[in-house]
């Protein structure tokens, strides 16, 4: 299979007449001519071959198309950087935080490979190369729980200090855009609605005014000469990369949640074929949460792809389509997907699989986790406990304020909406601990639950900080947790049930939002999503110490981490929308990290 898509890739780069190769040598200095070290150096295709668009803006189904890789390095401490071969004409970006980008293009990259950066000084410029922790970590000074609120309520689709987030607009359309948000499934407090948009429209107005007072972002270190970066970009403005998939079988799996497209993904030529997830018979636009989407541009989503995880008994692939009742299944043999039908739970959320064959999936919106037994083909349900008896009711009402939603009617304008967000529990995350157990993070109530499933027993366990999102197991059976609008994750080591909190190394302090993390087990190392800072974290357990990795597009907004074989770290650009990414478009992310070799 390898060996037909590189012939294939070659195929196409031949068909297009590219038959010219670049060397890929560069030096870069200072403005006093002097190297200039870590400069993030982004190579990529000025014609990349044209992708079919035939399926209303997308690759018709199960044809295969040809990408091209964007490729990033970072300068040594003589100025140089390497970059393999590659066929076509290319241009180079330079980026390094207190210098001016600079584009390279084809006539002059033909020329030389030696280039001299120049300072930023013009305060505005400097804080517009800023990421978007540096931005909200100014915002709410001395009213920490109202920040926090309006991180966790407002900032798990997109980047509350983007460029588009963070330019001047009245308190009038501030209120207009949370409660756009609110249609979405924001849950802002009734109390913060009121207040947030005078606060939100002077406070932008003041930054705007004085950027100097926006912070320096988290300072970039040596090792990341060692490091490299391709981007493989994949969908449009309108898609949504949601979660994705390193299979057994080498290829890359990434869902369009929005699009209800699962992509097939080559990792060592590019090539990829895109698969159209079919709705059901009575399956309807935007799926029970038919109004939600409804004045978004363009989606085609019946289903809403949000979570695979893939079956190691035969390599299946299991989905969670969050807007219908039921569990999706994808052989990548066959390209066929099967529907299992539920009659029970709301929004399918984040799943996983046990150790016999078992799929385990939290039910966000219900309140639930549902476990499907593949050799009975049974669903069984568990319920979590409620806070209140209003909670209770809430939670039992979805299927109404589903309808209501679906109308068009503004639900949230009538159901007053708390701080701890009751009636929306939230249980997000889900993993499997080596001995079997399961164990969930449920985000609104700052709790994990862990579930027996030979006796079907529920407990929940407070944790020490708010808003734990996502979890996983490393090998010592020990759980990996995310908090979300804390900039820290957690382990709970169910032996000693002994909390500990590792804080982000971001700057500033205290200013990140990581939506998830995942475990490399044969390294020992966590990975974490710094969603807010356009980033990823390692954290080498044994010595405790982290590293920081940028990315190279502004507003990389990511939600999920797998691993390769060899140790290269994968990650999407998951923003929603995808247009507030720098250049609006989606990729997928293949780093090869800094001392992370097999």
């Amino acid at each position: 299979m390898k060996k037909l898509y590189q012939l294939q890739a070659m195929l196409v780069m031949l068909a297009g007449g590219v038959l010219t190769s670049h060397a890929a040598d560069f030096q870069v200095s200072g403005p006093d001519g002097q190297p200039l070290a870590l400069v993030m150096v982004t190579r990529s295709a000025t014609q990349a071959p044209v992708v079919d668009a035939s399926d209303n803006g997308y690759p018709a189904s199960g044809k295969l198309q040809q990408g091209t890789f964007e490729r990033t390095g970072f300068t040594d401490a003589r100025g140089h950087v390497h970059f393999p071969d590659a066929p076509g004409t290319m241009r180079v970006r330079l980026r390094k935080p207190g210098y001016k980008d600079r584009v390279i293009n084809p006539a002059v990259l033909a020329q030389a490979a030696s280039w001299r950066m120049e300072t930023e000084t013009d305060p505005k410029a400097l804080a517009e190369q800023r990421p978007s922790n540096a931005w909200t970590s100014t915002l709410l000074p001395g009213r920490d729980n109202l920040r926090k609120e309006f991180l966790l309520q407002c900032g798990f689709c997109h980047q509350q200090g983007s460029a588009f987030l963070r330019r001047e607009r009245s308190s009038g359309d501030w209120s207009t855009a949370i409660q756009r948000m609110l249609h979405y499934g924001a849950r802002l407090s009734t109390e913060a609605q009121k207040e947030m948009p005078a606060l939100l429209a002077a406070h932008w107005k003041d930054i705007n005014a004085h950027p100097e007072e926006v912070p320096a972002g988290t300072p970039w270190t040596p090792a990341l000469a060692n490091a490299t970066i391709a981007e493989l970009p994949i969908g449009d403005r309108f898609s949504q990369m949601h979660d994705f998939l390193q299979h057994s079988n080498g290829m890359v799996y990434v869902g369009d949640n929005l699009q209800d497209r699962l992509y097939e993904i080559n990792l060592q030529t590019g090539a990829y074929t895109v698969y159209r997830v079919p709705p059901q018979p009575g399956d309807v636009l935007g799926g029970l949460l038919a109004g939600r989407l409804r004045d978004f541009p363009k989606h085609e989503t019946h289903q809403g792809i949000h979570s695979l995880v893939e079956a190691p008994r035969d390599g299946h692939i299991f989905l969670t389509p969050s807007y219908q009742r039921r569990l999706l299944e994808f052989d990548p043999k066959t390209k066929r997907f099967t529907a299992h039908e539920m009659n029970t739970g709301f929004y399918p959320h984040t799943v996983r699989m046990d150790a016999k064959d078992r799929v385990w999936f939290t039910l966000a919106l219900s309140n639930q986790v549902a476990m499907f037994d593949r050799a009975t083909q049974k669903f069984t349900t568990y319920d979590l406990p409620f806070r209140s008896f209003m909670e209770k009711l809430t939670v039992r009402l979805t299927p109404f304020f589903f309808k209501l939603i679906g109308w068009g009617l503004p639900v949230t304008n009538w159901v007053k909406i708390d701080h701890v967000s009751t009636g929306v529990p939230l249980p997000y995350g889900i993993d499997v601990t080596p001995d079997g157990k399961v164990w969930i993070a449920r985000l609104h109530t700052d709790e994990i639950a862990t579930i027996d499933p030979d006796t079907g027993t529920v407990t929940m366990i407070p944790t020490p900080l708010k808003a734990p999102r996502r979890l996983r197991a490393d090998r010592d059976g020990n759980l990996w947790i995310t908090m979300y609008n804390e900039s820290a994750i957690l382990r709970y080591e169910p032996a000693t049930a002994r909390f500990t909190q590792f804080q982000l190394p971001v700057q500033p302090a205290g200013s990140d939002t990581p939506y998830s993390l995942n475990v490399d087990r044969k390294r020992h190392q966590v990975w974490v999503n710094g969603t807010n800072s356009d980033s990823v974290y390692r954290l080498d357990i044994a010595s405790n110490q982290w590293m920081n990795f940028p990315l190279p597009r502004h507003a990389t907004f990511t939600r999920d981490v797998e691993f390769t074989a060899d140790g290269h770290v994968l990650l999407t650009s998951a923003s929603f929308p995808s247009w507030h990414i720098e250049d609006a478009q989606p990729t997928l992310i293949d780093m090869a990290p800094a001392g992370n070799a097999p």
